[in-house]
């Protein structure tokens, strides 16, 4: 069994938060380095600025961060496909705070909240340059909507999907609350 590792012997918070806080601001920057610097120059900031803001506002999105000791630690967001489908975006945990298990908690509060707000299924993509999300997104139930077996560079963006329960569990809501 994996220890869970406890930094200042507390957990990191979770918060909703909109793309202008300041708590995002590294979130984004540190996305677009590691995009550009697995796909190229320019890539990360093409990609961050796909979408307006107001996809990952309420009613139909959300920008949730893990904060510890004042800074986002981990972060991710959804936003809405059409009435039944939300979209995981922006999934990201600082380089300094990888392998805590942050990562899970964002996807479990991403999955809680799309829930709460009535969607049924998650569809998210990945980079074929991203073997760690693929994996973080294989071991978190996600159906992968490409070939495994193939190489992950011939397909281009690898697609996941996963339907959701028909309601969230009282220790679940309670694990993945937001203040």
């Amino acid at each position: 069994m994996r220890r869970r590792v406890r930094v200042h012997g507390e957990d990191p918070l979770l918060r909703r938060v909109g793309v202008s806080d300041p708590l995002v601001r590294p979130m984004l920057a540190e996305l677009a380095w590691e995009y550009s610097t697995r796909y190229g120059a320019g890539e990360g900031e093409a990609e961050m600025s796909r979408y307006p803001p107001a996809e990952f506002a309420p009613p139909g999105g959300a920008l949730l961060v893990l904060v510890e000791r004042g800074e986002a630690v981990a972060g991710g967001a959804l936003r809405r496909q059409d009435s039944a489908t939300a979209e995981l975006k922006r999934v990201w945990t600082h380089s300094a705070h990888r392998r805590r298990g942050l990562a899970r908690r964002i996807v479990a509060a991403l999955e809680a909240e799309a829930a709460r707000l009535g969607y049924r299924r998650i569809l998210l993509t990945t980079g074929p340059r991203q073997p760690e999300a693929r994996g973080l997104y294989l071991a978190t139930g996600y159906t992968p909507l490409f070939d495994l077996a193939a190489d992950p560079e011939s397909i281009g963006p690898l697609p996941f999907e996963k339907r959701l329960a028909a309601s969230v569990s009282p220790r679940d809501r309670r694990r993945t609350a937001i203040p």
